[in-house]
């Protein structure tokens, strides 16, 4: 089964110590994990992120709800055990516990209060962005970040597309040899413009070094479209490649390729192909044509810090 969310993790979590006893986390991980039917692939699920997984950060804010409205404790590192509220709250809930059923604590109001610079926490619409793949009540503060992190950067992927789009032939050679040369292609900005040209239909081609030696070289075309690429244009870019004698060919339109040109591409094997979602994501990721508004810092305890105080 998909990894539950965080919520879902609550009363189950609750229940495992309503013993008394005091668990580390990594019983309690064990524990969840084998009441849930978790598999290896469910627990090895990473956060977009990709530094912890799915599994781990659900968990982790779950205990970290109930230890903020009282109903769970943790006394000593990376332990954690119920408190009378906790047993309470476990009659009272004898199916689920949620974040709103937490809301009757004053510490976890004034927690979420703050978590949400003031906003009140039950507004869901105010407080949390909205996901295509999970409600957001079912997303950890972490997994609401990214995704509004990805919203942000879809919105802005296609504001690029449609600037990129409306360039002249000049701009757009230069957009392509910067992309470039951020990448590591082409040596310098004024190599990499030298080795390419206009090819007289809203486009570029050329030769660029794959390495600052220039001991390999990729073939391009970049193409400033609107129309889909189809298979016949790949198989025409393929035999330029030995005309060329170049040993890998890279195909960049701002428009987007048809599937059979993407399977031929992938018959060929020498040949990579960047659609215009694909241009505006490697615009993004190597800082062309967009400037850095807000950063935000995530901070987590450093448990080694504490070891050796």
């Amino acid at each position: 089964m998909a990894v539950p969310d965080y919520q879902t993790f609550m009363r189950p979590l609750l229940a495992l110590l309503s013993d008394g006893q005091t668990r580390t986390m990594r019983e309690v991980h064990a524990a969840l994990a084998e009441q849930f039917h978790l598999t290896e692939a469910d627990l090895a699920e990473m956060l977009p992120s990709g530094r912890q997984s799915t599994f781990m950060n659900r968990v982790g804010w779950a205990k970290t709800y109930l230890v903020k409205a009282g109903t769970l404790s943790s006394p000593q590192r990376a332990s954690v055990a119920i408190t009378p509220r906790g047993l309470a709250l476990l009659q009272r809930f004898p199916e689920r516990v949620s974040a709103k059923d937490l809301m009757q604590f004053d510490e976890f109001m004034a927690f979420q209060q703050a978590r949400t610079g003031g906003t009140r926490a039950d507004d869901t619409s105010a407080a949390r962005p909205h996901s295509s793949e999970a409600s957001p009540e079912s997303l950890s503060p972490e997994e609401q970040f990214s995704s509004l992190y990805a919203e942000l950067n879809a919105s802005l992927a296609a504001e690029l597309l449609a600037q990129a789009q409306g360039l002249t032939p000049a701009q757009f050679e230069r957009l392509v040899v910067e992309v470039l040369v951020a990448m590591g292609y082409g040596g310098s900005v004024r190599d990499a413009g030298q080795a390419l040209g206009r090819s007289g239909d809203n486009g570029v081609d050329g030769l660029i070094k794959q390495d600052p030696l220039g001991l390999d070289r990729i073939y391009l075309q970049a193409k400033r479209w609107r129309d889909t690429v189809h298979s016949p244009e790949i198989r025409t870019f393929s035999g330029s490649l030995t005309y060329h004698k170049a040993s890998k060919g890279v195909f960049i339109t701002t428009s987007t390729f048809s599937e059979g040109a993407r399977k031929t591409a992938a018959q060929i094997g020498n040949i990579i192909l960047i659609d215009g979602e694909t241009l505006a994501r490697l615009m993004i990721d190597y800082g062309v044509g967009v400037s850095t508004r807000e950063t935000y810092r995530i901070r987590r305890v450093d448990s080694e810090y504490f070891e050796e105080l």
